[in-house]
């Protein structure tokens, strides 16, 4: 039978007490699932899983697709700014090795409004009539350009040749190519004391000091590129009819986009790259080296690539290469075909899956420019 007793007022304050803690602790546990729903960075997930994305290529006709890369590559253009090299330079020698098989030129372009532009050039012994030119870009790292060239008398050097198979610079110049391999920034000689940055990321802190002024990191390095493959068409020594651009990591990146803005590049080779923005930014990242606000309300990486069709295009895909995911890789090669299928092309995209890691191959690489550019 239930008992009529009230409660003592020492039981009353006891119960009350009780049920205003038990509430203020649900309250804080709402609280901290609606702070977890609501982070920036599972909202940035969430705008980037739901980009629009929309210029897509869905023809099926050579026509629809010339249409849409003019349309897309008009956007692209927008969305990157300024990023033409100069017409007229200075171009300074300032130093000369001749190597057993080819001659090593370090040389500077400078031109006003312009940072000197540090690249190497590298010419084949014994060159006669114009030969093939090709750019050589790299990637992240310490040393800049000089791993592409073959500088393993540099301290640090050789360790990283070694490891990622990185001088394809020098291995192009030994099978006959006119070799052009341009410093990025904020790389190698261009980055300066690392110290500065203390401890931060320069790809993103250069991004954001250059944002404040008005211009893209990823659009001066366009630019740079761009310089590089100008001097290579303007170079007596080569047949500016037959150039190409090649590159692994972040110079595959930046291949891939040389490769769509500048028609002349007649083969592409692109090595470790084959990732979307759409998924980095999903993750942990910071390299504003590579960011183009606002393409992902338009597009992506493929769409970018799908700009080289019908030219041909190798993607170097290492099988442990942890930056690339399959699935991704996947679906970027999906949307590229679309763009080759339509111009009839398809056996021009083509991809190289080897034995390996975040690293040059090279094996289908070279097969492919010999074929291409003789």
């Amino acid at each position: 039978m239930a008992s009529n007793v009230p409660y003592s007022r020492r039981e009353l304050l006891i119960r009350f007490s009780s049920l205003a803690l038990a509430s203020r602790l649900n309250g804080t546990l709402r609280a901290q699932d609606a702070s977890a729903l609501h982070s920036v960075d599972d909202h940035i997930r969430r705008l980037a899983s739901d980009a629009p994305l929309s210029m897509q290529f869905r023809g099926r006709s050579s026509g629809e697709c010339s249409r849409w890369q003019a349309e897309f590559a008009a956007r692209l253009r927008s969305l990157l700014g300024p990023h033409q090299p100069p017409k007229l330079w200075k171009t300074t020698v300032i130093g000369t090795t001749e190597l057993e098989d080819h001659r090593r030129e370090e040389v500077e372009l400078a031109a006003e409004g312009c940072p000197p532009l540090p690249l190497y050039l590298l010419v084949p012994r014994g060159a006669g009539k114009p030969r093939p030119g090709v750019l050589a870009l790299h990637g992240h790292g310490e040393f800049g350009h000089h791993a592409v060239a073959g500088r393993d008398d540099l301290p640090g050097v050789l360790a990283v040749i070694q490891r990622e198979n990185y001088d394809y610079g020098r291995q192009l110049v030994r099978r006959g190519y006119v070799v052009a391999v341009p410093c990025l920034t904020p790389f190698g000689v261009r980055l300066g004391k690392r110290e500065i940055y203390e401890g931060e990321d320069p790809c993103a802190v250069t991004f954001v000091r250059l944002m404040l002024l008005g211009k893209l990191l990823i659009s001066e390095n366009l630019r740079d590129a761009l310089w590089a493959l100008e001097l290579l068409a303007r170079d007596g020594r080569v047949d500016s009819k037959r150039l190409a651009c090649v590159g692994l990591s972040y110079g595959g990146r930046m291949t891939m986009l040389t490769a769509a803005i500048e028609p002349r590049v007649r083969v592409a080779v692109v090595s470790g790259a084959l990732n979307l923005m759409q998924e980095r930014i999903s993750a942990s990242y910071s390299c504003g080296a590579q960011v183009i606000p606002g393409l992902l309300q338009y597009g992506d990486t493929p769409e970018i690539a799908s700009l080289i069709a019908p030219r041909p295009c190798l993607w170097e895909i290492g099988t442990d290469d942890k930056l690339i995911p399959a699935e991704r890789a996947e679906d970027a090669l999906v949307r590229m075909r679309r763009a080759y299928k339509a111009w009839d092309a398809e056996d021009r995209l083509l991809v190289d899956r080897f034995k390996g890691g975040h690293r040059w191959n090279g094996e289908a690489a070279y097969r492919l420019l010999e074929s291409r550019l003789g």
